[in-house]
């Protein structure tokens, strides 16, 4: 941002203040419709609307792209049928499909009967398609020519046309606009091709994606063929829209909120509400599951609590926090990976298999070595203490030790094999890095941690 634009919106937000009203649109004019939607969208939700009120008719349908939901409906809450209907005209087709898209049936379809005819067909036909695919998100503003076409014609055919949106690539299709091929526009330009047809110098293995595909799909081919936009095929491979930039970029962002949302148990959503007993709502389900692994938990250790005094060991007790900390630990930086290679295609691939492997040595290792780590400590520990009566401080400290290294081992294959059964389920794997499964992973670190103490003290004493 420009130092220009930063006091721009500082003289701005000291015009809200003040109550300057008639001073701001001349500031208005010195932004973009980007930086306006973004002081629209931090502004208080009293003041939003007619801070909207303001800006040029001009720019509105720009403005109302930038803005985000909670924002959006609070303006359009206010405004006609009629009024929106004159700004959705103007908006890049799958803009105004994303936002008609968010409101009722009744009355998307009432500001759809009051657009024109030809505006309100390319709505309707993105409307038809799920929100999070390559339809969903894809615009039907596109350029594209037949194969027959010389370059020359193409340029000229490029030039007659209205375009709202700028773009890089010509598709070429055939008599049933089925794509060809592409061509980029510096292509066209050279001089060696100006009387050559469009199917002898177009890239005939376009990279496409269909109207069904999620858009988590799209943004991973985007990223990975380094993509400006991708054309979009509908189930008769016949050239419908493309997915440019921006949405790509949107795509991603969307997508990682989500799933940075999701590993703290809650959702994206909760952006959106103004109440704190909204928010509460969003969350309590996911706290309220960790509350009963915490109830199992507690069983678990009371049990554990009991026998370990009936032994005269009760200072194993101590260690408890450290094995649930470092297993619960251990599982989320497993998880955490094989969700993130999930996320880039690995699960496709033979790369999650080594994935996996790679997280079994790694906890293995790990546990290995801060196994022996607290082995040495418990035994310096418990070196001191006299209620162990016939057991050795040295076979206490090495109970420690392989409970600890058994929890870590047990919580690196867990926290990798759990993202993928779930991936292969066709459910979100980002849940499993969630607060159910982290409390998994302490249920079965106080598990081990117990049967291991049994199994290496022995029955005799524990009974």
């Amino acid at each position: 941002m420009s130092d220009t634009n930063t006091r721009v919106k500082e003289r701005i937000n000291f015009c809200i203040k003040e109550g300057l009203w008639e001073q701001v649109p001349k500031f208005f004019a010195e932004l973009h419709p980007a930086d306006i939607g973004e002081i629209i969208n931090n502004a208080n939700p009293q003041d939003q609307t007619r801070l909207f009120d303001l800006i040029d008719d001009d720019i509105k349908p720009d403005v109302l792209a930038e803005l985000d939901d909670r924002a959006e409906a609070d303006i359009l809450e206010d405004m006609t049928a009629e009024e929106i209907s004159d700004i959705v005209e103007e908006m890049a087709p799958d803009d105004a499909a994303d936002l008609l898209g968010e409101m009722e049936k009744e009355r998307s379809a009432e500001i759809l009967s009051l657009m024109e005819d030809a505006d309100s067909e390319e709505v309707r036909e993105l409307l038809q398609y799920g929100e999070d695919t390559a339809g969903g998100i894809m615009t039907s503003d596109f350029v594209a020519a037949h194969s027959g076409m010389t370059s020359a014609e193409a340029i000229e055919h490029i030039g007659s046309l209205d375009l709202d949106e700028p773009f890089y690539n010509l598709y070429v299709i055939d008599s049933e606009n089925k794509l060809i091929g592409s061509v980029q526009i510096w292509e066209l330009l050279k001089k060696t091709n100006r009387n050559l047809p469009l199917s002898k110098i177009a890239n005939d293995e376009p990279i496409y994606v269909h109207t069904n595909a999620d858009q988590e799909e799209v943004a991973r081919i985007a990223a990975k063929y380094d993509l400006s936009s991708l054309p979009v095929l509908d189930w008769q491979n016949k050239l419908v829209g493309r997915i440019t930039v921006d949405d790509i970029m949107d795509v991603i962002e969307e997508e990682a909120s989500e799933d940075i949302f999701k590993l703290a148990g809650s959702s994206d959503v909760e952006l959106e509400y103004t109440s704190p007993f909204s928010a509460c709502r969003a969350r309590l389900p996911w706290l309220l599951i960790t509350l009963a692994t915490g109830f199992i938990t507690s069983i678990i250790l009371t049990r554990f609590d009991e026998h370990l005094k009936v032994a005269s060991i009760g200072a194993l007790i101590a260690f408890v926090p450290i094995i649930m900390g470092m297993g619960g630990n251990t599982g989320i930086q497993s998880s955490t990976l094989i969700i993130r290679g999930i996320a880039l295609g690995a699960s496709h691939s033979k790369r999650i298999r080594r994935i996996i492997v790679h997280e079994m040595i790694a906890g293995t290792t790990m546990g290995l070595i801060c196994g022996s780590a607290i082995g040495l400590w418990a035994h310096f520990l418990l070196s001191g203490k006299g209620e162990h009566p016939g057991i050795a401080p040295t076979y206490l400290a090495f109970t420690v030790a392989v409970a600890l290294f058994s929890a870590m081992t047990f919580a690196a294959v867990f926290g990798a094999l759990v993202p993928v059964l779930l991936d292969r389920i066709k459910i979100d794997p980002a849940i499993a890095s969630g607060p159910f499964v982290t409390s998994s992973n302490d249920i079965f670190a106080l598990l081990i941690y117990y049967g291991v103490t049994i199994a290496m003290i022995g029955a005799t004493h524990l009974n």
